[in-house]
């Protein structure tokens, strides 16, 4: 279900598609129906299960660390600061970009800040807790 979730820029949609399906499992496992109205909180206590959101915002955060910690001229690197140089963009808001959620996180250098693997670390939770204020707001 997530195989490869660092890479994606989740959105509202995705998240909520996310959320149903992990659901949905989690009642499998445990063999309940939706008529029986357990609430998820019960059956998460039960499962046990990490959610499923707040598993691939780390596994981001992780692997924004390693980016702007690699160093040579990696293919991963050069996708991260590539900018088109010709053509237009479409008009209306724009797609969000894989990075603008830890650049709203952290600051626009936040491959600096990803240089101290320590800090970085630490402030996994944090990143976490905003996403998620951010979607519920």
């Amino acid at each position: 279900m997530t195989y490869g979730c660092q890479t994606w820029t989740l959105n509202k949609q995705l998240y909520h598609k996310l959320q149903t399906s992990q659901r949905a499992m989690e009642r499998k496992m445990l063999n309940i129906k939706l008529k029986d109205k357990i609430p998820t909180m019960e059956i998460r206590k039960k499962t046990q299960v990490t959610d499923v959101v707040q598993y691939i915002q780390r596994q981001k955060w992780r692997w924004a660390g390693h980016i702007a910690r690699e160093t040579g001229n990696r293919w991963t690197k050069r996708c991260t600061k590539w900018q088109p140089r010709s053509g237009r963009r479409d008009k209306g808001r724009q797609e969000a970009r894989w990075m603008d959620d830890i650049s709203r996180a952290t600051g626009p250098q936040w491959q600096r800040k990803a240089q101290d693997r320590r800090k970085w670390k630490a402030s996994t939770e944090s990143y976490i807790l905003q996403w998620m204020d951010k979607v519920f707001a």
